[in-house]
């Protein structure tokens, strides 16, 4: 099964850092690429979550369009809004202008593309997952995994 992993790290030491992430991979059969070999799989997103204070999702999306603002939605929890990583500034700076309480906000990255794989295979892939999430220098893990 060929499936790209993303994994973000933060060290003080890159040669135990990369040593541990290659383990986790070898465990698991798998193999590790040379830096940024699968970057271009994912999309570099920022999102933020506002409260939804009476909220007209369409006008809100249009007056942020000018932004870089590409997705605005709502869930329970608030109004989410998508837009790609250069974006992040101009659109905390509209938002904080428009005296939108933002609740969070972050980075992502978003697979350009996923693949549908077994049960078997998925269980294999959460026994990777939680190997790297085990490590205390992984900060994000992202793959292509069809979740749904």
């Amino acid at each position: 099964m060929e499936l790209p992993f993303l994994v973000e790290t933060a060290t003080d030491n890159n040669t135990r850092t990369v040593a541990n992430v290659r383990a986790c991979f070898s465990k698991c059969d798998g193999n590790m690429g040379t830096s940024g070999s699968v970057i271009f799989m994912f999309d570099h997103t920022c999102n933020f979550r506002i409260n939804p204070k009476e909220v007209d999702l369409e006008e809100l999306e249009l007056e942020l369009i000018d932004y870089g603002v590409e997705e605005v939605f709502e869930d329970e929890d608030g109004v989410l809004i998508y837009a790609p990583f250069e974006s992040f500034g101009s659109i905390q700076k509209a938002l904080e202008e428009k005296d939108f309480e933002i609740l969070s906000s972050g980075f992502e990255r978003i697979p350009q593309v996923t693949k549908k794989i077994s049960k078997e295979q998925a269980a294999d892939v959460d026994k990777l997952l939680e190997k790297l999430d085990n490590d205390d220098d992984v900060q994000n893990v992202y793959h292509t995994m069809d979740e749904s």
